[in-house]
């Protein structure tokens, strides 16, 4: 179908919110966040392993659904309660989830982030494999689920 000037175009944001969400599974996109520390550049994400909070920042960012990129997953939420994400009982396709912090050894705890599917199914950046992937909700404890109404 072409368009032309006539025609009415009005995108739908949960369609296209979700259809990036899957889209974006095995995705090196977000493997990569440079920041000078100390005066030196340094890849903060260490080439995928902590890109979690990076990846849902950006793709939120895309949608106008929060105000900036982050690293961290607290920044992360500090963002997204700014931007009127509120905390709901249950899971909605393309809520956000963000999983308890975990201690990976040597007192390295990290919490996680990313967007439920629906059916169980979540995708989140994936440490082992430094990219987004597919998985169970369930990885590991929810600490919350974020929705904002603007995804209706």
């Amino acid at each position: 179908m072409s368009l032309t000037k006539k025609q009415k175009v009005v995108p739908i944001l949960i369609d296209s919110y979700i259809a990036i969400i899957k889209n974006s599974v095995g995705s090196q996109l977000f493997r990569n966040l440079y920041a000078k520390v100390n005066g030196k550049k340094i890849d903060i994400t260490k080439n995928g392993k902590l890109s979690c909070a990076f990846y849902v920042s950006s793709v939120l960012l895309l949608f106008k659904l929060i105000k900036g990129i982050h690293a961290t997953v607290n920044g992360t939420v500090k963002d997204l309660k700014k931007f009127g994400w509120a905390e709901i009982k249950k899971p909605k396709i393309g809520c956000v989830l963000v999983w308890k912090e975990t201690d990976f050894g040597n007192h390295s705890l990290h919490k996680h982030i990313g967007f439920y599917l629906g059916n169980g199914k979540a995708i989140s950046n994936n440490f082992k494999t430094e990219y987004p992937t597919e998985h169970n909700w369930k990885i590991r404890e929810i600490e919350s689920i974020l929705w904002n109404p603007l995804l209706k």
